[in-house]
């Protein structure tokens, strides 16, 4: 049964087939289809048919054929520059709550993904300390 964010999500109308799509791919746990808001010609995505809103909340098993669809995606559009996108929550740029990956072709500096990179300056031994935690943890 559907939860009531499962049933306001967009993506999950899509899956369901209330929602039409220009469905590029599909397979019993993952969609592929255009965006309709592109960022440049050939922008696509590629999501999981279970829903959750950040990548820790799919099952690996719905995410193993995510990359090579992308992958298949790229190909396919011809780009030769581009991105591969996933951001998990608002403060992080997702709008819709529900995973999904984005193939986004970078054909010129004016369309495709323009981001800015805020690199933070490093203390080698905090980067260190912190590096033991989070591989302790893998």
């Amino acid at each position: 049964m559907a939860t009531s964010k499962m049933a306001s999500c967009i993506f999950c109308k899509i899956i369901q087939g209330e929602i039409p799509c220009f469905k590029l791919f599909e397979s019993d746990k993952t969609l592929a289809f255009l965006d309709i808001n592109p960022l440049s010609k050939g922008h696509a995505l590629v999501i999981p048919k279970f829903h959750g809103e950040k990548l820790t909340d799919i099952p690996d098993d719905y995410l193993t054929d995510i990359l090579p669809i992308a992958k298949k995606l790229v190909v396919a559009t011809g780009a030769k520059e581009y991105n591969i996108l996933q951001n998990n929550g608002r403060g992080a740029h997702q709008e819709v709550g529900h995973v999904h990956f984005h193939m986004i072709p970078k054909p010129n500096e004016q369309e495709g993904l323009g981001i800015g990179w805020p690199q933070q300056k490093t203390d080698m031994d905090k980067l260190k300390a912190y590096f033991e935690e989070i591989k302790s943890k893998v």
